[in-house]
């Protein structure tokens, strides 16, 4: 393909990805699929082009007066972004071939006018109801915060799995595949790996047997928070694809009960394969949208999880799509729907149990807002500080809940709340 012809496949990609719901790389493979002549070298130069424009989204659309179609984006980032002179970029707009077509004199007239001074929202790069909530949530650090969360390229964590392995075998493993792993800094069951160029992980023989799963290090911070105990009856209450799930069991040595529910049984399926893998057991329930189908362990659950639904904005140096398909009227209906998960999940703990309240989110209203509403209504429900003898990164708790993030923690965006049953 050539230069010019990428930026066109690059335009209707950023147009199909704009167009639905589905994650950016899933809308780049399917074009991939669809263009076989496409070969390796052009796929990576369009998928670069692609995570660029949407991690400058903002910026791009202001230089364009506005616009955010690919077309003007890619236009935008050649400007902006590669900083090319305008002969250079009406070269590859000549129409020849498949490559884009001539530019108008509107899109000419913008990439040579001055940009001035960029809207603290634009800069940052993220929705404008963001960035107010950034600013009161982090202060002074809001800017490195939203920095680092649309940083491209974020990292591949594993967590092993200690019922059949050890970090040093895995990475051994991992050495002899021409890895090169890291540990990560908090979690004693984590290797980290770069993201370029990605490893196919799957296709290793630990991750085939269970020695190793794919797990963000916030996520394994969660489960050692938690500290599910040997004995213990446990429910992970929104399990969705069961990472947590496996986090609980190994926590848990083989020993007690664990339930993994949740309202979709798809997902419940999915577990399946990874609990087998993982050679440990659990429980799956479908539940209802009220929160029927446990009724049997109401007041008898030594520690409930409750990773509830939410924007996943904490994920958004991932998938930094999904950024700007949040609008602030989702995050007061997640919020509403976490307010009352908790209410049911809090029914089946025991007195002396604990519940835990966590999000992939960076947003105060689905974490501090939600977390002080069911505060208020269950009062019954007594905070737990979290102490440095329950993890190191307690550290950076505020009492009884913990904010982690690509800036704080080098994690995926986790919020946390751990409360105990007094009556």
């Amino acid at each position: 393909m050539t230069p010019a012809a990428r930026l066109a496949a690059a335009a209707s990609i950023l147009d199909s990805i704009a167009q639905g719901r589905q994650p950016a790389e899933v809308v780049m493979k399917a074009w991939g699929t669809a263009n076989r002549y496409a070969g390796s070298k052009d796929r990576r130069a369009i998928a670069d082009r692609v995570y660029k424009v949407i991690r400058a989204r903002a910026r791009l659309s202001w230089i364009m007066g506005g616009r955010e179609d690919g077309r003007a984006l890619v236009i935008g980032s050649l400007h902006a972004l590669d900083n090319l002179p305008l002969e250079e970029i009406e070269a590859l707009h000549s129409g020849d071939g498949y490559g884009p077509r001539p530019l108008s004199k509107q899109e000419r007239s913008r990439i040579t006018s001055v940009e001035g001074e960029l809207p603290g929202w634009v800069a940052a790069g993220l929705p404008k109801f963001v960035v107010e909530d950034f600013q009161k949530v982090f202060g002074d650090d809001w800017q490195n915060q939203a920095h680092e969360l649309m940083a491209p390229r974020a990292p591949i964590d594993l967590r092993i799995n200690s019922l059949k392995t050890t970090r040093e075998d895995v990475e051994g493993e991992l050495r002899a595949a021409e890895l090169s792993p890291e540990y990560t800094p908090w979690s004693e069951l984590g290797l980290r790996l770069a993201a370029e160029p990605p490893p196919n992980i799957q296709a290793l023989e630990g991750f085939k047997t269970g020695a190793f799963e794919i797990q963000d290090e916030g996520s394994q911070i969660i489960c050692a928070l938690v500290d599910a105990k040997p004995g213990t009856t446990v429910v992970d209450y929104c399990a969705g694809g069961g990472g947590k799930t496996l986090g609980l069991a190994q926590s848990m040595q083989g020993q007690g009960r664990l339930v993994a529910s949740d309202v979709v049984n798809k997902r419940l399926e999915n577990i399946r394969p990874r609990l087998e893998r993982a050679g440990v057991e659990a429980e799956l329930v479908l539940i209802g949208q009220n929160g029927g189908g446990l009724e049997a362990l109401n007041d008898a659950a030594d520690l409930v999880l409750v990773d509830a639904p939410c924007s996943g904005s904490g994920t958004w140096r991932r998938h930094p799509e999904d950024a700007w398909r949040l609008t602030a009227d989702e995050v007061e209906r997640l919020h509403g729907l976490q307010t009352r998960i908790m209410s049911q999940a809090a029914k089946l703990v025991k007195v002396g149990g604990r519940i835990a309240y966590v999000t992939c989110s960076m947003l105060s209203r689905e974490n501090e807002d939600t977390a002080a509403a069911f505060e208020a209504a269950h009062p019954n429900f007594k905070p737990v500080p979290l102490t440095e003898d329950m993890h190191a990164v307690a550290t950076l708790a505020k009492g009884h809940t913990l904010r982690m993030s690509p800036a704080s923690t080098g994690t995926d965006g986790f919020f946390f709340a751990l409360y105990e049953r007094a009556q």
